[in-house]
Order: C-alpha cells, then structure tokens, then sequence
C-alpha cells in the first residue's frame, strides 16, 4: 500500500518550490531522492492549482510516470485500474501542465503544483475534492477565482457588464469608486453596523481589486509586500515593523 500522504499543501500567499525546468538538476535529482522502497514503488502525487492553490486531485506515479512527467511538463500517473501509464486529459484534452514541484521532507510524496486546461474531474467540476459540507472551506480559492474572473473583463466589450464597463472609464474612475467606498465602509464601522460593514467591505474588496489589475498588478503583489513586511525585510514607512 502507499505511504500516508503528509505533504503540507500551499495556501496561494507563500512562495512556491522553484520553478519547474526539466533540464535542471531537480529533475536529474528527483528519482534518486524519492524513497520508492517506501511507497512500494507508487508514489502518491497531489496536484494543486497554480493560480488558485485548490487541490485538483490525487494520484500515483511508479517512476517511468515521473520521468514522463518531468520530460513532458504534463502530468502523468500509472493507472492502477488500467495498469499502464495514464496522461491526465489524453482523452478529454483536459490537460494538468506542470509549473513546479516539491518533494516533501520525507521524500516519499509529491506536491506539483499545474495549471490545468478545463476542468479536472471526470463529473465536470474543477476539482475531483468538491463535495465540501462548509462552504467557507472554500473561501480562498473562491476568491481567488473571481480574481480572475475581474481580471478577463478586462479585454471584455464595456456594454458586456459593470467591470468591464469600469475598466473602460479609467483610472481615475475606478480610483474615485475605491475612495467612495472607503469612505462608505469607515461610516459603516463607527457606526457599528456589522451587517452594512461586511457589505461595504467586500465592495471595497471588489474596487479595490479592479483597480489592481487596471495598474496590472494583482493580490499576489500585495501579498508579497505583506510578507516582506512581516519578515522584518521592509519596515513600514512610519517606521514600525507591523
């Protein structure tokens, strides 16, 4: 049976494994760290989404799969209801093309992290784990995915809907709608309308990032700067570290 699976996955905010270059001496490395005795030859792999950091699926790799795998930049798993090797999607074209990957400290799973085309599971959903009792287990990735979603209304015809409308007005619009509901959120605050100050809060949230993406930038940046701060790396301007 395969060892127990105990990678710690990646939340979307840390930096990730470097990046993925088969001609490095990662992939030349990978085989020989791997602890195959231990996993009795099929090392389980979990496959996380790059942009949004869900967990897509689970699946196991004897070593021609991995060296498949890191020759082809797709991921590849030996089926063990087919006993062959098996490219994710090289029937449905839904493929999962490998951007990084990392061993765990134990050296006996594996962690990639892909950016799929179209969606993972064979019932349609984007990931085979969708079945969650708490929605707010998900919170993160769904914010993560309607990141990206403001982010295509950018090429978007204006007539098509309000983001794309805003993106079409400006900068200085989309930067006057931020300040609006700034404001409009402090007021909720001192108020001590909770209700009113979730409600503004996430329009702020909602401006807030169609004004990043307006200056192409996006969350990750600010989560990169929030990181450095904390780190003691950049102080904050006031000069206390926060």
């Amino acid at each position: 049976m395969p060892a127990r699976i105990k990678v710690c996955l990646w939340a979307g905010t840390g930096p990730a494994p470097t990046r993925f270059n088969k001609r490095s001496n990662f992939r030349k490395n990978m085989q020989t760290k791997i602890n195959w005795q231990k996993v009795d030859n099929l090392l389980p792999v979990i496959v996380q989404n790059i942009h949004t950091a869900e967990v897509l699926m689970l699946g196991y790799m004897n070593q021609d799969a991995l060296a498949k795998t890191l020759e082809e930049r797709r991921v590849t798993f030996f089926s063990r209801t087919k006993n062959r090797l098996w490219t994710k999607g090289e029937t449905s074209g839904h493929f999962l093309n490998v951007v990084d990957m990392s061993l765990d400290c134990d050296n006996d799973t594996l962690l990639i992290f892909a950016d799929p085309i179209g969606e993972t599971c064979h019932t349609g959903a984007e990931s085979c784990f969708h079945q969650f009792e708490q929605q707010a287990v998900q919170n993160g990735i769904f914010f993560a995915k309607l990141e990206r979603m403001l982010a295509e209304r950018k090429k978007a015809d204006p007539e098509s809907s309000y983001t794309a409308k805003l993106y079409a007005k400006g900068t200085k619009k989309i930067a006057q709608k931020v300040g609006e509901e700034a404001v409009e959120t402090v007021i909720a605050a001192i108020s001590k309308d909770k209700e009113e100050l979730v409600s503004e809060t996430a329009d702020l949230l909602y401006h807030l990032t169609v004004l990043l993406h307006d200056s192409n930038l996006e969350w990750a940046d600010v989560m990169a700067k929030l990181q450095e701060r904390h780190q003691g790396i950049g102080l904050h301007p006031e000069g206390s570290n926060k």
